[in-house]
C-alpha cells in the first residue's frame, strides 16, 4: 500500500474522531460565544477533512488497479463518514426557534443519530479492517513475486554464465582443430619433402654407381 496514502489516511482519522468529539460537546454548550467558537473550528475541521479526501483520492488513482481498487472501496467509507459529520454539523448549525427546541432535538433525534454514527463508525471499522487483511494478502502475494523474479533472475544469469563458458569451450575447440590442421599440414609437407629426399639420394646413388661400372669398363677395357 502506498505510504503516502497511509499517512493521509492517519490524518483523517484523527481529525474524524476529533470533529464527532468537537460535535458532540458543542450540541451540549450552553454558552453562545464557546459555541460559535466550536463551530468555527469544526467547519476549518471539516474543510481540512475535505482536502484530506481529494488527497487520498488522487493518490489511490494514481497507484496500480489492484492496490487501486481496494483504497478506493475504503475511501468511500471515508466520504461517508465524512457525510455524516457535515450532517451533524448542518444540524447544529441550523436556525432554530430556541435553547429548548435545540434540547428537543437532542433528546430524541441527535440519540438516534449518534447511535446511528457509532453505528456506521463500527461497520467503518470492521470494513477498515478487512481492507487491510487484503491489503497484508496483496503485499504477501507482491513478496511472493519479487522472490520469484529475483530467481527468475539468479537463473537467467546461471544459464548466461553457462553459455558464456561453452562459448569459451567453443572458441578453445576451434582454436585446437585450427592447430590440427596446421600440424597435418606441415607433417604433409615434410612427408613430400623426405620423399622428394629419397628420389634426390637414390638419383644420386644411381649416378655413382653408374660413374663406378663405367670406371671399371674403361680401366678393364684397357
Amino acid at each position: 500500500m502506498s505510504e503516502v496514502f497511509e499517512g493521509y489516511e492517519r490524518q483523517y482519522c484523527d481529525l474524524s474522531a476529533n470533529l464527532s468529539r468537537k460535535c458532540s460537546s458543542t450540541s451540549h454548550d450552553i454558552n453562545l460565544e464557546q459555541k460559535q467558537q466550536k463551530i468555527s473550528e469544526i467547519k476549518a475541521g471539516l474543510d481540512d477533512a475535505d482536502v484530506l479526501i481529494r488527497k487520498m483520492d488522487l493518490e489511490a488513482r494514481s497507484l496500480q488497479p489492484s492496490v487501486k481498487a481496494m483504497l478506493l472501496a475504503k475511501l468511500r467509507e471515508y466520504k461517508s463518514d465524512l457525510n455524516n459529520l457535515k450532517k451533524e454539523f448542518k444540524r447544529l448549525t441550523s436556525p432554530t426557534a430556541d435553547q429548548a427546541a435545540r434540547e428537543d432535538l437532542l433528546n430524541t433525534g441527535r440519540a438516534d443519530a449518534h447511535l446511528a454514527s457509532a453505528d456506521q463508525r463500527e461497520r467503518l471499522a470492521m470494513s477498515v479492517e478487512r481492507i487491510n487483511e487484503s491489503s497484508d494478502r496483496i503485499r504477501e502475494s507482491r513478496r511472493t513475486i519479487l522472490e520469484t523474479e529475483e530467481l527468475g533472475v539468479s537463473i537467467l544469469q546461471d544459464l548466461h554464465q553457462q553459455r558464456e563458458t561453452l562459448l569459451n569451450s567453443h572458441k578453445k575447440l576451434h582454436g585446437i582443430d585450427d592447430a590440427i590442421d596446421k600440424s597435418k599440414k606441415v607433417l604433409t609437407t615434410m612427408s613430400r619433402r623426405i620423399t622428394r629426399n629419397k628420389w634426390i639420394i637414390g638419383a644420386v646413388i644411381g649416378a655413382l654407381l653408374l660413374a663406378i661400372v663405367i670406371i671399371l669398363f674403361y680401366k678393364l677395357s684397357h
